[in-house]
């Protein structure tokens, strides 16, 4: 049951009073009554009437003054307050206007009109009320969006900066490694110097350093001196993602108090890093095609499209083909994003590398927790030799950081290796160890090669790449010798 609405009658005539309270009370007002001014503000006060029926001639104060009084004081302030008096001369309607009355009902007044003018205005008080508490939750709701988006773009600003600092910690700008796979990505981010306007996709796995790469390309660039924005398109928002790339304009959309740059106005003159491409929405997809088609951006709720310069630089570590032929990933936008492709290799594949960037992580993390550099037993080195890592230098990085730390400071050994999913410590055995153990090799010089062929695929279960490190030859060597054998069994 709802509560009714109270209603404060002010005058000093008691039959003005009876015959308002039996216009207004068979219409589910509660009634309460003052004479004077003097009563009517103790009365207002306490019982916060939703309106006020105020009479002008009262024999304490005139009702002007009652008005200006109760518009003073903040508890009665938000009452509105309706006129009932004889006087209807311009100058006292102004008056009353200005003292802050809401309207004037002249005596003698019909009761139809009273009705209808005290109903009008409690809704009016009705419809601002909730008007207001809509507005301050808007406000609260913004507030928790600004706020938000203030933490995510402290985050961003953090993981960027984070990045920056890996950049120079890892050596990578420097591409630790003399491996013919890290020359090869050096010779193409030096070819990509010249062509700052093309776009580029980064295919590779987790943890290869694929946004190291874009950086790398970004700085190498005439797009140097621009801003570099990276984005993880897997954090995106569904609901704010279009805003967050294309930006807003004020009033757009509920709790958009405010214009906001998007990351594409953002990275304007510079680059813009879409991490993960191949995971972002099938309908921001499209969208993004139409800014790579056109160089323009609509923001959200904007009537007139924006130019923007930027340079995309995306990465993944999905199979966009797999998803092209799934429909996952649209057609039309690879090709718009891998004008030029990098491929980052992954650690297993440039395992000659390691040492080199062992060595440079011993260096920074002594440097950063102020111990003499240590070093690697051989036997340890052996460990990390024989390993996969499928988190790539990434988890290199991390277990060379934990090594450090639990051996103190002293010389690593394989108990300090910890490898990923708790995968043993394995020291391999070298390819003269395995290789050469067999004193039954033939002595036919090509019946001996392919009997070696055989036992490291043995040795590899089946992985011609594995089986020709163990021998220190090229793939292709083994390649040949299975079509060779081929023929000769025809």
């Amino acid at each position: 049951m709802t509560t009714p609405e109270r209603i404060l009658i002010v005058d000093d005539t008691p039959s003005n009073i009876r015959l308002l309270t039996e216009a207004l009370e068979p219409n589910g007002y509660e009634i309460f009554a003052a004479s004077s001014g003097e009563q009517c503000l103790r009365i207002a006060a306490r019982a916060k009437p939703h309106l006020i029926l105020l009479d002008v001639i009262m024999p304490d104060r005139d009702g002007f003054l009652v008005c200006r009084a109760l518009k003073q004081n903040p508890a009665t302030r938000e009452i509105p307050v309706l006129f009932v008096s004889a006087r209807d001369e311009t100058e006292s309607l102004l008056r009353g206007f200005r003292e802050g009355a809401v309207d004037y009902i002249p005596k003698p007044f019909q009761a139809e009109e009273v009705i209808v003018r005290v109903h009008t205005h409690l809704k009016l008080t009705r419809l601002s009320h909730e008007l207001l508490q809509r507005n301050r939750e808007l406000e609260e709701e913004m507030e928790r969006r600004e706020t938000a988006e203030k933490g995510r773009r402290i985050a961003n600003e953090r993981l960027s900066a984070l990045s920056e600092q890996e950049v120079e910690r890892w050596g990578l700008t420097c591409f630790v490694g003399r491996s013919g796979l890290v020359k090869k990505v050096i010779s193409e981010i030096r070819r990509l110097h010249q062509f700052s306007n093309t776009n580029v996709l980064i295919a590779g796995e987790s943890g290869t350093g694929k946004e190291l790469v874009a950086r790398a390309i970004h700085h190498s660039s005439r797009r140097a001196k621009g801003p570099f924005v990276p984005v993880n398109c897997v954090a995106i928002p569904a609901d704010l993602a279009e805003s967050m790339l294309f930006g807003h304009v004020k009033g757009s959309f509920t709790g958009a108090l405010a214009e906001r740059k998007g990351w594409f106005e953002l990275a304007d003159g510079g680059t813009l890093f879409l991490d993960e491409i191949g995971d972002m929405p099938s309908g921001l997809q499209a969208k993004l095609l139409r800014v790579l088609e056109d160089g323009e951006i609509v923001p959200v709720g904007a009537s007139r499209s924006r130019r923007v310069d930027v340079r995309i630089v995306a990465a993944t570590n999905a199979n966009l083909d797999e998803k092209m032929m799934q429909g996952i990933f649209r057609q039309d936008l690879y090709f718009r994003l891998a004008h030029y492709t990098v491929a980052m290799p992954s650690l297993r594949e440039r395992s000659e590398d390691i040492p080199l960037l062992v060595s440079h992580f011993l260096e920074v993390f002594a440097r950063e927790m102020g111990i003499a550099r240590a070093s690697l037993t051989p036997k340890a080195m052996e460990c990390l030799m024989g390993y996969s890592f499928p988190g790539n230098v990434r988890e290199l990085k991390n277990v060379i950081e934990r090594a450090l730390i639990q051996s103190g400071g002293q010389a690593i050994e394989p108990a300090h290796i910890h490898l990923m999913h708790g995968s043993p410590c394995k020291i391999p055995v070298s390819p003269e160890t395995r290789l050469q153990s067999s004193s039954d090799l033939p002595l036919n010089l090509d019946a001996a090669e392919h009997a070696l062929i055989q036992r490291a695929l043995r040795e590899a279960d089946g992985n011609v790449a594995e089986a020709a490190r163990l021998l220190g030859v090229n793939r292709s060597r083994i390649y040949r010798r299975f079509h060779q054998s081929a023929d000769e069994n025809l």
